[in-house]
């Protein structure tokens, strides 16, 4: 079955509504140089963190300067798993992934989805989202997901994907790709940074009971 991480979550009500639809991750973007309505501060970035429950995985997104600014921000909010967007390189993902206690995941860049190779064994996971001009994801835009499924066939890595993914084209996705999960933000949301309940469930519902092609 296939996992199901709601991220840009910036209140208790959507986090709750998403851990009672049965999201495997909850994603809360902090500190990231770009115009985003899902950033919260740091100190709300803790209490989201404490607000989730046992066995919910809880992802730092974040865009951090260096490897130092990162280990600084996984220290502070605790969280399960980090994920990093913007450039960096392999040694300084294999400093970080020894210095903080939470996985480590890298997003690449779905248009350059064949270079995930290079970060396989330094990461724990790899997301394949659509970046906008600043970098980071939220784009709200979809990839060739054909391309994605090829150039992830050998990663030993989870391939998690995201880029434009709502409840009406999630379903084809998982098809097409096969992803370890699926990442959704702006997909299921009302407004920017608050979340739309209704989608929220339907997302989850639909991703989780997507027919494989070796299930049909």
């Amino acid at each position: 079955m296939t996992r199901v991480k709601i991220c840009g979550l910036t209140n208790e009500d959507d986090l709750r509504t998403a851990v009672e639809a049965g999201a495997d991750a909850l994603g809360i973007i902090c500190d990231v140089p770009v115009d985003t309505p899902r950033e919260v501060t740091i100190e709300r970035a803790k209490e989201l963190v404490a607000a989730a429950p046992p066995f919910v995985t809880t992802v730092l997104v974040t865009m951090p300067a260096g490897p130092e600014h990162a280990i600084e921000l996984a220290a502070a909010i605790e969280s399960d798993a980090v994920q990093i967007h913007g450039s960096i390189g392999p040694g300084d993902l294999s400093y970080l992934r020894v210095k903080i206690d939470s996985q480590l995941l890298l997003a690449v860049d779905a248009d350059d989805a064949a270079t995930a190779e290079t970060y396989d064994d330094v990461v724990d996971g790899l997301i394949v989202d659509t970046p906008g001009e600043d970098g980071g994801g939220g784009t709200g835009e979809t990839h060739d997901w054909d391309r994605t499924r090829l150039a992830a066939a050998d990663l030993e890595s989870p391939l998690i994907l995201a880029g434009g993914l709502t409840p009406d084209n999630v379903e084809n996705a998982v098809r097409t790709v096969e992803p370890f999960a699926v990442d959704v933000a702006s997909g299921v949301e009302a407004n920017g940074g608050v979340k739309d309940p209704d989608a929220v469930r339907s997302f989850i519902d639909r991703a989780k009971n997507a027919r494989r092609p070796a299930e049909l």
